[in-house]
This record gives C-alpha cells, sequence and structure tokens, in this order.
C-alpha cells in the first residue's frame, strides 16, 4: 500500500499535465482502458493483456523505475482523432517520454523549440497535421530517437543542419512536409538509416551523392521534389536497399549502370528522370524484383528477354521511352501487367499475348494482321502511332463521355457515353463506335485499390451531380482520346470534382496535385482540384483550353508528377479524376476553319458566368446584325429564321463560334453593303 502511494504521489504532476492536455484538446480517455480518477498508471496502462493499437486516445507507463517504485508516463498517443489547434506548451515537461504518435490530426501552429526537453524520445510521430513554420533546431537534442516522422505539414524553410547529430536515426519520413532547400551536408553521418522518405517537398540542388554511404538503407523514395542532375553513381554502394523509388529529376542524364548490384530490390521505380541508356543485357540476377518502372525516359534499343523471364516480376512499366525492334517471345507466369505504350516497337505479337493480361500497346507500330492480335481487346489498331482509324477523313464532331460510369443525359440534353469498362495498371478501351478512346498506366503500389470510385453524395457548382457521381482513378498516366474528328480549332473545357478527400477530420489534408497536356502540350501544372475549388470537395470546377486538330485526333493527358499528400503516411498514392470531356464542333461544311467545344457540363454557378458572358456577346452580335439588316431590309426575315434562340446551348455554340471567326477573320464586321451581310449570313448558316 505503501508503495502504491508512492507511486500516485510521485506520478500526479505528469496525470494532470496529461489531463489539460487532453482537455484543451477537446477529447475524454476511455474508461475501460485505464483507472482515470485513482492511479493511471494501472490494468491495461501497465499490462500487456491490451495491445497499444486498442484504444485511442491511450497511455503507456514504465513503472521500473526506482525499483520499481515510481512509474511515469512513457507513451501517451492521440492518433486519428481529429483534434485541433496547437500543441500545448505542457507536452514538452512529460521529460519521460520515449513513444509519441499525434499523427492524423489537425494540429496547428509551429513545433516549439521545447520539444528539446524530450530527451529521452526514440519514436517521434508528427505526421499528417497542419504544423507549420520552421522545424526547430532543438530536434537535435533527441539523441535517442529511432524514428522521427514529421510528414504531410505545412513547415517551411529548409532542413536544419542539426538534425544531422541524430546518429542513432533508422527512420525518417518527411514526405510532403514542405520543407525546401538542398538536403544538407550534415544528413552524411545518419549512416544507421535504413528507411528514408522524402517525396513531394521543394528539395532542390543535386541528389546528395554521401547518400551512397547510408549503406545499411532498404528503402529509398525520393519522388516529386525539385532535384536537378543526374542520378549519383554512388548509389551504386546501396546494395542492401529492397525499395528505390526517385522520379522527376530534370535538368540532366543519368544511366542505369548505378544498380547493376542492386540484386535485393524487390520495387524499383525510376520513373521520368531522364534516364538516356539501353535496358541492362541480363536481369536474371534480380529474381525478387516484383515491380520494375523505367517510364517516361529516354532509354533505347530492345526489350532483352531475360526481363521478361523474372519468377517474381508482375509489374512492368516501360511506356513513353524509345525502345524498338519487338516484344520477347517468352515471358514468365508472373508477369500479368505490361506496359510498353509510346515506344517504336514493331513486328507481330508473341504467343503469350492473351486477354488474361494487363497489356498497354497504344502508340508503338505493330503488325497487326496475320498474328494473335484478336485475342487484344479491340481497337488497338487506332490507337497506334498517328491514330490511323478515319485519319483524313473527320467523320465525327463530337463525343460525350461519362468517366467510370454509365451512359447519362445530361440537363443541357448531351448524352454522356457509358464510359464502365474495367481498367487496371496497363489498359486500353475502344468502343465500337472507334469514336474515343481511354488508356491509364500505372500501379498503386502496396495497395489493390480499385481503378474506379463512386459516390451517391450532391455536387455543388453544376445542375448534374450524376455526371460527378463516378471517376477514373490512376497512379501514373490517364490518357483520353478524341478520333476521327473534323481539322479545325477547339475550346477543351474540362470539368472536375474531388470525391474521395473531403472535408471532414484530418482527412481534408490530403490533396492531389497533376499536370494537363492536350495535344502534348502542357496546359496546366500541379493542378489542385480542391484549391481551385476554393477548398472544397464535391464541387464542380471547369476550366478551359484551347487546341488544334490537325490530323484527326485529340489527346487529353492527365500525368501525374507524384506531388501530392498521402491520406496515411504508409498509403499509396491515389489519384481522382472526375472530368467529363466532351467534343462539340460544327457540321463538316465546306469551309475549313472550324471551331468546336470540348466540354464538360456547361451548368453551375462558374459556368452561369461563361453562359452570361457569351449570352451578353450574342446579343451584342445580334443587335449590330440588326442595325446592318435595317441597312438591308430584304435579309432581315431570313437570318432571324434561320438562327432562333432556342437554348443556352445554342447560345454557347453561336457565341463561341462567332468568337473564333473575329480573331482569325474579322467577322467582316462594320461593312454597310449586301456582300458583308452575306458574309455573316454564310457563317451562321454552318451552324
Amino acid at each position: 500500500m505503501t508503495n502504491s502511494r508512492v507511486i500516485f504521489a510521485l506520478h500526479v504532476a505528469a496525470w494532470a499535465i496529461l489531463n489539460s492536455i487532453w482537455s484543451t484538446w477537446g477529447i475524454t480517455p476511455r474508461t475501460p482502458a485505464w483507472n482515470i480518477s485513482g492511479e493511471p498508471c494501472s490494468g491495461a496502462a501497465i499490462g500487456d493483456s491490451v495491445t497499444f493499437d486498442a484504444y485511442h486516445p491511450f497511455i503507456k507507463c514504465n513503472c521500473s523505475f526506482n525499483n520499481s517504485t515510481t512509474c511515469h508516463i512513457t507513451q501517451p498517443k492521440v492518433y486519428a482523432m481529429s483534434v485541433a489547434g496547437p500543441i500545448p506548451d505542457e507536452l514538452w515537461n512529460l521529460t519521460y517520454l520515449f513513444d509519441l504518435n499525434l499523427t492524423q490530426n489537425l494540429l496547428t501552429g509551429s513545433l516549439s523549440p521545447s520539444i528539446g526537453n524530450l530527451t529521452r524520445m526514440q519514436y517521434l510521430s508528427l505526421g499528417i497535421n497542419a504544423l507549420s513554420g520552421e522545424l526547430p533546431p532543438q530536434l537535435e537534442l533527441l539523441t535517442e530517437l529511432l524514428s522521427l516522422s514529421f510528414s504531410t505539414n505545412n513547415f517551411n524553410g529548409s532542413l536544419p543542419p542539426e538534425l544531422g547529430n541524430l546518429s542513432k536515426l533508422q527512420q525518417l519520413y518527411m514526405d510532403s512536409s514542405g520543407a525546401s532547400g538542398e538536403i544538407p551536408s550534415t544528413f552524411s553521418k545518419l549512416k544507421n538509416l535504413q528507411t528514408v522518405w522524402a517525396s513531394d517537398n521543394n528539395f532542390t540542388g543535386n541528389i546528395p551523392e554521401f547518400i551512397g554511404n547510408w549503406s545499411q538503407l532498404t528503402q529509398l523514395i525520393l519522388q516529386g521534389n525539385s532535384f536537378e542532375g543526374s542520378i549519383p553513381s554512388t548509389f551504386s554502394n546501396l546494395t542492401s536497399l529492397k525499395d528505390l523509388r526517385i522520379s522527376d529529376v530534370v535538368n540532366g542524364s543519368s544511366s542505369l549502370e548505378f544498380i547493376r548490384n542492386m540484386t535485393n530490390l524487390s520495387i524499383l521505380i525510376l520513373r521520368n528522370n531522364h534516364i538516356s541508356d539501353s535496358l541492362p543485357s541480363d536481369f536474371a540476377g534480380y529474381q525478387s524484383l516484383s515491380q520494375l518502372d523505367l517510364s517516361f525516359n529516354k532509354l533505347t534499343g530492345q526489350i532483352p528477354n531475360s526481363l521478361f523471364n523474372l519468377s517474381s516480376l508482375t509489374y512492368l512499366f516501360l511506356g513513353n521511352n524509345s525502345l524498338n525492334g519487338t516484344l520477347p517471345e517468352q515471358k514468365s507466369t508472373s508477369l500479368l501487367n505490361i506496359d510498353v505504350s509510346y515506344n517504336n516497337l514493331t513486328g507481330i505479337f508473341p504467343s503469350w499475348v492473351s486477354n488474361d493480361l494487363q497489356l498497354n500497346l497504344v502508340g508503338n507500330n505493330f503488325t497487326l494482321d496475320n498474328s494473335n492480335s484478336s485475342m487484344l481487346p479491340s481497337g488497338l489498331n487506332c490507337l497506334q502511332r498517328k491514330f490511323p482509324c478515319n485519319s483524313g477523313i473527320g467523320i465525327y464532331y463530337n463525343f460525350a463521355v461519362k468517366c467510370g460510369g454509365p451512359q447519362i443525359t445530361s440537363s443541357s440534353n448531351i448524352v454522356f457515353e457509358m464510359d464502365n469498362n474495367t481498367l487496371g495498371p496497363a489498359t486500353y478501351y475502344v468502343p465500337n463506335t472507334e469514336r474515343w478512346a481511354v488508356s491509364n498506366v500505372g500501379y498503386f503500389t502496396g495497395n489493390n485499390s480499385a481503378y474506379k470510385a463512386s459516390t451517391l453524395s450532391q455536387f455543388t457548382n453544376t445542375l448534374d451531380s450524376e455526371l460527378f457521381q463516378t471517376a477514373r482513378l490512376s497512379a501514373s498516366s490517364l490518357r483520353y482520346y478524341g478520333l476521327g474528328l473534323e481539322n479545325g480549332n477547339y475550346n477543351v473545357s474540362l470539368q472536375f470534382a474531388e470525391i474521395q478527400i473531403l472535408n471532414t477530420g484530418w482527412q481534408k489534408l490530403g490533396r492531389r496535385l497533376f499536370d494537363v497536356y492536350i495535344q502534348g502540350n502542357l496546359v496546366v501544372k500541379n493542378f489542385d482540384i480542391r484549391k481551385e475549388a476554393g477548398g472544397a470537395s464535391l464541387t464542380a470546377v471547369q476550366k478551359v483550353y484551347q487546341a488544334q486538330v490537325t490530323a484527326n485526333y485529340l489527346e487529353i493527358h492527365f500525368f501525374l508528377g507524384w506531388k501530392r499528400d498521402l491520406l496515411c503516411s504508409k498509403s499509396s498514392h491515389i489519384w481522382t479524376f472526375d472530368f467529363i470531356p466532351t467534343v462539340s464542333n460544327n457540321p463538316p461544311t465546306s469551309r475549313k476553319d472550324h471551331t468546336g467545344l470540348i466540354v464538360g457540363v456547361a451548368t453551375g454557378v462558374g459556368v452561369v458566368g461563361l453562359v452570361a458572358v457569351l449570352l451578353v456577346c450574342y446579343l451584342v452580335r445580334r443587335r449590330k446584325m440588326a442595325r446592318m439588316i435595317e441597312d438591308q431590309g430584304e435579309l432581315q426575315s431570313d437570318i432571324y429564321n434561320r438562327f432562333p434562340m432556342i437554348s443556352f446551348l445554342s447560345v454557347i455554340l453561336y457565341a463561341d463560334y462567332v468568337f473564333a471567326l473575329e480573331d482569325e477573320h474579322g467577322f467582316c464586321e462594320g461593312k454597310k453593303n449586301k456582300k458583308s451581310l452575306y458574309c455573316n449570313a454564310t457563317v451562321l448558316e454552318s451552324f
């Protein structure tokens, strides 16, 4: 009894601090878990019968101090409870803490220098919050740290050089943290590191060569930063690596020589790094490799047979390079997902090609006759180089697609074709009409996520919520094509909505950033759907661009440059697209200049403004025409009978077409003669 009283008396101060913190955050301990009115270090707090993951919040105590007569709180956990506000200063007085987990909340404010008081700390997890300011250099005082996570926050400034003094550190998670600048040279001392996640920051300069001396690394992830130059040759020393992911390195050229001795690799992703090399001739040593992504580089030469025969390889991405030759004649039974799109591959297909595979062959020069191409999804002939279907003809002037869902007719009477075929890591789809197509590439590493999403929620800023209730998901690259289009100038209007990162709890801290290319031209970089929607989810956003069709096809490309926050520090990256691309130009005429409209759905608050602008233009034009018609009375009734104002859609098409003609041909305006009025009438007749 005496010992219990001593333990309780010594522990009152710490318990009062913890109660004060939880009161500030508005959370209540789970009463079955431990005694909140008497001795807190009792029951589940000191026993082994209840795991640390069983309750939120929770504490663990260590009662081994002073010959087991004194207890101290050592492991408070407030995990995924969406607590908001700054971290109370009292927390830094709990100096016996060795494990602090505040992950997945809404904590704000700066990280106090007083964190340096926690000198016994071994595991510190602050990830997935909204903490800001610079990281305090006093973190160097936590010399016992084995694991440090400050991922997915709003910190700014450079990494403190003092972090290089954490010589015992084994795990460092700083992806999406907000940190920037070059990685300090003092980090060369962190030679006990085994795991480093450092993606989606604004880290600049060259990738440090000293990383090649972190010889104990088993996982290194450096994606979506602002590194430039080459991948250091010193990385060849990292022979213990099992998972290496580097992407988006610019302004340089790298080779694949450094991977020669990395035979323990299970995952190798070197995407979009300007790698100018040929594939190694012999992959036989990489028998543990299950996922390989070398897409979006400058690889040349042929695909070695040994690569397709690796016993563990399941996911292979070689798309968007300059590889040539034919596909290997044999492949292992484990290789079920293959992307070789956008290369210079030729020849007929080997016997292993079948519908049982995920196989993306888009953008090559394969011979489709006298081969087993019938075993592939139909329409591949339309998606070879130069998109030959109906090339030179232009038989279509519109298409509308309901991404990831069934056919729907919008409030504007546009019929959106269904697009609910199952896509996967390396797939394409062309409907029987050969009017449009879709191609997807990318694998959600470590996550068997579906490639479609749906919701029953209602959306704001649109009259057609049903159009946004399904979406395509992609982990890398998603392309939509308009095929057999009449050549001419087009306005491209795309609509997006976020349906997974909602506005509640810690989940709202997530974001998605991606690039949009139209006809191969970058039109927007790091597009953030929720930011464009004023920070809101389930809200339609419209973007309008211009494009020119010169070879009877249109390509809209959504490219994921790994710039995004993760919903969980160990989750895969999910990227959602909820847009409705529609092509609608004028019926073919003898004129060679046509302006079409690629639209999502022309409705909602933002679009009402667009309609109003176009309607004003229409009325202005019509008044000008009326004044001209008063001078040319014989044509008045003819023109008004041809072009009545029937619907908003006709107003949009009319006004949009007039804009283009005015820009390119002056609209024949202001000439008070019969010839100029016939010019106007001829233009309008094309509608």
